[in-house]
């Protein structure tokens, strides 16, 4: 079953290639949807895919690449039109 969420990271997430990582993650897990910097400093990332591949990027949100420094991550299930493919806006 799909499912889509969104999720919001916080922490030092901006310029650290968040986005990118995040898009490659997506990219290897099947994920749909995009990750994209927030005006106060957090990332979001709206993600849709089945169960296990949303489970398995929510614990790599966790930490995030290697730069990053993660204080907290926040999903929430949402109901949206499913995008096509994973882009970084």
């Amino acid at each position: 079953m799909s499912i889509c969420v969104r999720c919001y990271i916080s922490g030092q997430v901006q310029g650290v290639f968040f986005r990118a990582s995040a898009l490659e993650q997506a990219q290897m897990l099947g994920i749909v949807g995009h990750a994209k910097n927030m005006g106060d400093g957090r990332v979001e990332v709206l993600a849709c895919g089945d169960d296990l591949a949303i489970e398995a990027l929510k614990r790599w949100l966790q930490h995030g690449p290697p730069n990053a420094k993660v204080t907290e991550v926040e999903c929430t299930e949402v109901e949206v039109e499913e995008p096509r493919g994973f882009t970084t806006l």
